[in-house]
């Protein structure tokens, strides 16, 4: 079985970086790049996909709110044409600098505040889908499973690849605990990868309340503003690799086992 292991890249901004991007960029399969509007620039985005290139790791859209200060993890009132146009400005930002490197962009997935309020509108996912078609109808979405993202994409005929977060907490319904309680994100190494085998071995994660539920995914999501993230990213991949699975980026996923 092939999985895609994916992160968040480029998050920083001119001299300020959030991780090691670079050492990041060896071990997962697909790249999250930010397009410059919660974090990024044209300059971190030229050097994501360059280093996207070099490693053999898929490029992708992340794209959110222009909140720089709140790193787009708050919710803005925009409405739903304004947040279109959005999407569509980041995406053809990172397709141009992509494209100028001689990179396809394969996929897309949106970022914290953005991903959370497409996700509570079945007719505003529908509305962002239909424009991510227009643009380009062979980018794959990145979403959690069952979401309105995933069925808005599943309507507009664009291929969808499911996350496992492996340093977010889940509650019985199969959301992400929020940010602001305790133990919402995961830093530990032995608890992610202890959660990491179980997805592996059974499919299913343990809430935060201690219920077993199931989670449909072929793509695993760490967050690169995870303290520890590459140590954790390390973890993961080594333990997909002691599955027996293969690391492999969302288009090759996908091609081999297209549903």
């Amino acid at each position: 079985m092939k999985i895609d292991l994916n992160s968040d890249m480029g998050e920083g901004f001119g001299p300020y970086r959030l991780c090691d991007d670079e050492a990041l960029m060896d071990v997962v399969s697909s790249a999250n790049i930010a397009c410059g509007f919660h974090a990024g620039d044209p300059d971190t985005m030229a050097r994501m996909v360059r280093l996207a290139k070099a490693r053999g790791v898929g490029v992708g859209a992340h794209p959110g709110f222009p909140d720089r200060l709140g790193f787009g993890r708050r919710e803005m009132p925009v409405e739903a044409d304004e947040m279109r146009q959005q999407v569509l400005y980041q995406l053809g930002a990172l397709t141009a600098i992509a494209k100028a490197e001689g990179v396809p962009v394969a996929h897309i997935g949106f970022h914290a505040a953005m991903g959370n309020m497409i996700n509570r509108d079945a007719a505003l996912a529908d509305l962002i889908m239909q424009a991510i078609r227009s643009v380009d109808p062979e980018l794959i979405v990145f979403s959690m499973p069952d979401t309105e993202i995933e069925r808005a994409a599943t309507r507009a005929g664009l291929r969808t690849l499911t996350l496992f977060l492996a340093d977010r907490a889940y509650d019985s319904n199969g959301q992400l605990v929020s940010r602001k309680l305790p133990n919402a994100v995961l830093k530990e190494e032995a608890a992610v990868r202890a959660r990491v085998r179980q997805f592996l071995e059974s499919g299913t994660v343990t809430t935060i309340d201690n219920q077993v539920i199931t989670v449909r995914a072929r793509s695993i999501l760490v967050h690169s503003d995870t303290p520890g993230s590459l140590e954790l990213a390390r973890i993961v991949r080594s333990e997909i690799e002691a599955a027996g699975a293969t690391i492999a980026p969302a288009r090759e996923v996908l091609a081999s086992n297209p549903r």
